[in-house]
C-alpha cells in the first residue's frame, strides 16, 4: 500500500462527491420538479412517448398499482429479449453468423438484463449478434436501470410526502418515471459519455471482425462491434454486462487508465445522486447526507482492506520461481495495477455493476472476501441505480426501529410512526436476500449437477458456488470465475435468483412505500431519534454490518475465511 495508491482513491471519491449535488439536483426537477430541465429539446420526445403509450402524466398510482406496471413491464422486456436471441440467426447485424442461442442459456440472460443483473454465462463476442447486443441487451441496460430509478423515486415520495387533510394513497405513476428517467437521465449522459470513450480509444463499429497474422505467423482473429454505446450505459446504470467475455478488462472496453477512472466514477455517479435528491425530497438536505456518510463509510472499509489484502504476496503462489514484491498481480492488467484493480472490484460489487477489470478468482483469500462481503450486505453500498437507495432505506428503518427500542417509544422516521406492518415487510425484504443465497448454494454444493462445474475444489470452489448466487441475487452481475456456469442447472437456477432478487424483493419495499405513503406526520419530540447526526450514520453502518454478518458469518467461514488461514499453514486446495 502506498501514498500514491491512496491518493488514487482519494482523487476518485472526490470526484464522485463533486457530481453528486449537481446531479442529484437535476434528477429531483426530473422526477419531482414542476418543469423538467430543458423542456425544449427532452420535452417533445416525453410527450410524443406519453401519446404513444397513452400515459396520462397527471394519473398517479396506489402502490399495488405501480407495482403490477413494474411487473408487466419486466414480464414483456424478458420475453421480448428471449425472442430475439432465440431469432438472432435470422435477423440483421450478424456478421459472424451467430447462430440462435439455446433455451437456457437464453433464458438466463434475459433475466439477467431484466433484473439489472447481467450476469453473463457465455462469451460475448463469440455468441451474440451486434443486433441482439443493442436492441436486446443495450436496450434492457437503459430500461432496467430507469426501472429501479423508479422505484426508488416511488418509495422516496412514500417516505417524505406530507399527506393532506384526507391523507394519500397514491406513489407516483410507474410510465413517467421510467420514460422521464430514460429520456431525461440515461440517454443523454450516456451519448455524451459515448462520445468521450470514444475519444480515448474504446471502439465502435459496425465492422466485422478482423482477421491478421501477428508477427509471429500466427493468425488471429480480432473482435470488434459496438462497444462504447453499450459501456457508456453499462456503467452509467450500473448494468455490467461486458461486450466481451473479458470484460472491462479489455483494452477495446476500457483502455487507460483514465477511462478506467471514468468507468468507475459512472458506477456510482446515479446512485450518489439519489441520496441528495432524496434529501431534496425530504425538505432537509441533512437526511441525504447522512445515507450518503454511512455508504462512504462501508466503501472505504472494504476498500481498505481488499487493497491492503491484495498488496501482499498470494499464498498460492509461495514457493514458485516470481516475484510478488508489486503484491498480488496475478489476474489483473498491468495498465491498472493492484490498487486500480482492488479499488474497481470495490467499486463494482458496491454497486450491482457487474464490470471488472480483474479476476476475483485469483484474489487472495480476503481480498475476495471483500467483493463477496459487498453483494451480500444487499448492495446498499452506493448500490445498483435505484436499488441503493431504497436498500438503504430498508436499514434506515431497522435502525430507527431498533433506536425506538433503545428509548422505549415507537420508532417514527421523518414524523412518521414506523408500525408493525412496515416491520413485517422490512424483515421479508432482508429474509428473501440470504433463503435465495444460502438455498441454492447448498443445493448446488451437493448436487452432482452443481460441483461438476467446478474447477477448484475445497474451500475455494464453496466460495465460487456462494458468490454465483450471491451475485445472481444481489443482481451484481460479476463472476468468481473458476466456475462453468453455462448448464443447464446453473442457467436456470440463477436465472430464478435473479428474479427473485430483484422482484421478490421490490414488491415488499413498495408496499412499505404504500403504508407509509397515507400516514400524518407528527412533530419531533424530546424523544425522537434524530436521523440526520453521526450517531445515526454510526449505528446505520452497525445494523448493516450485524445483519450481514449474522446471516452469512458461518457460509463465509467454511469458503474464503477457512481458505485463508489454510494458504497462512503453506498449504493450498
Amino acid at each position: 500500500m502506498t501514498f500514491n495508491g491512496w491518493l488514487q482513491i482519494l482523487v476518485f471519491f472526490a470526484l464522485v462527491i463533486l457530481v453528486t449535488r449537481p446531479l442529484g439536483v437535476f434528477m429531483h426537477r426530473v422526477f419531482e420538479g414542476d418543469r423538467q430541465p430543458l423542456p425544449r429539446v427532452f420535452g417533445p420526445i416525453e410527450r410524443f412517448l406519453f401519446r404513444l403509450s397513452g400515459v396520462d402524466a397527471q394519473k398517479e398510482q396506489t402502490w399495488v398499482q405501480y407495482t403490477i406496471a413494474m411487473l408487466v413491464f419486466s414480464a414483456v422486456s424478458l420475453v421480448v429479449t428471449y425472442v430475439i436471441e432465440r431469432l438472432q440467426h435470422v435477423l440483421p447485424l450478424n456478421p459472424q453468423h451467430f447462430g440462435a442461442v439455446e433455451p437456457a442459456l437464453a433464458f438466463n440472460t434475459a433475466a439477467s438484463f431484466t433484473t439489472n443483473t447481467n450476469w453473463q454465462s457465455y462469451s460475448g463476442e463469440s455468441t451474440m449478434s451486434y443486433l441482439t447486443q443493442m436492441a436486446g441487451l443495450a436496450w434492457h441496460n437503459f430500461t432496467s436501470a430507469a426501472v429501479g430509478m423508479g422505484v426508488a423515486i416511488a418509495v422516496a415520495r412514500g417516505l417524505t410526502r406530507r399527506p393532506g387533510p384526507e391523507g394519500a394513497k397514491t406513489i407516483g405513476n410507474f410510465w413517467v418515471d421510467l420514460i422521464r428517467a430514460t429520456v431525461y437521465v440515461l440517454l443523454p449522459l450516456s451519448f455524451v459519455l459515448m462520445l468521450l470513450l470514444v475519444s480515448q480509444g474504446v471502439i465502435q463499429t459496425f465492422a466485422g471482425y478482423h482477421e491478421l497474422t501477428t508477427l509471429e505467423g500466427v493468425k488471429q482473429v480480432l473482435a470488434l462491434g459496438p462497444v462504447a454505446s453499450q459501456e457508456a450505459i453499462k456503467e452509467l446504470g450500473t448494468n455490467g454486462g461486458g461486450f466481451f467475455n473479458a470484460n472491462s478488462a479489455h483494452p477495446f472496453e476500457n483502455p487507460t487508465p483514465l477511462t478506467n477512472l471514468i468507468e468507475m466514477v459512472l458506477i456510482f455517479a446515479i446512485p450518489a445522486g439519489l441520496t441528495y435528491t432524496y434529501g431534496r425530497m425530504a425538505k432537509d438536505q441533512k437526511q441525504g447526507w447522512a445515507i450518503l456518510g454511512a455508504m462512504a463509510v462501508l466503501f472505504f472499509m472494504g476498500v481498505a482492506t481488499c487493497y491492503w489484502a491484495e498488496s501482499h504476496a498470494n499464498g498460492a503462489l509461495h514457493g514458485l520461481a516470481t516475484s510478488q514484491s508489486m503484491g498480488n498481480l496475478e489476474g489483473k492488467e498491468t495498465r491498472f495495477g493492484v490498487v486500480n484493480s482492488a479499488l474497481f472490484a470495490t467499486v463494482t460489487t458496491n454497486a450491482s455493476c457487474g464490470a471488472v477489470n480483474s479476476m476475483h478468482d485469483s484474489f487472495t483469500p480476503l481480498g475476495g472476501l471483500v467483493p463477496l462481503v459487498n453483494i451480500q450486505l444487499g448492495e446498499v453500498i452506493f448500490g445498483g441505480v435505484g436499488a441503493g437507495l431504497y436498500g438503504m432505506l430498508i436499514f434506515v428503518i431497522l435502525t430507527v426501529f431498533i433506536a425506538g427500542l433503545m428509548v422505549g417509544r415507537t420508532p417514527e422516521y421523518l414524523g412518521k410512526k414506523i408500525e408493525a406492518k412496515e416491520m413485517k415487510l422490512a424483515m421479508l425484504y432482508v429474509l428473501i436476500f440470504p433463503f435465495v443465497i444460502l438455498g441454492f448454494s447448498a443445493w448446488s454444493a451437493i448436487a452432482g449437477y452443481g460441483t461438476s462445474s467446478l474447477n477448484n475444489a475445497g474451500p475455494h470452489g464453496l466460495t465460487e458456488i456462494i458468490y454465483a448466487y450471491t451475485s445472481a441475487t444481489g443482481n451484481n452481475g460479476s463472476a468468481f470465475g473458476g466456475l462453468n456456469g453455462n448448464t443447464p442447472w446453473w442457467n436456470v437456477s440463477l436465472a430464478v435468483a435473479m428474479l427473485a432478487g430483484r422482484f421478490l424483493m421490490i414488491i415488499p419495499i413498495l408496499g412499505i412505500a404504500g403504508s407509509m405513503i397515507g400516514k400524518k406526520t407528527v412533530p419531533p419530540g424530546p424523544g425522537t431519534f434524530p436521523t440526520d447526526g453521526l450517531l445515526f450514520i454510526g449505528l446505520l453502518v452497525g445494523v448493516v454490518l450485524i445483519v450481514g454478518a449474522l446471516t452469512f458469518f458461518p457460509a463465509l467461514s467454511l469458503g474464503p475465511i477457512v481458505e485463508h488461514f489454510v494458504g497462512m499453514s503453506g498449504k493450498v486446495y
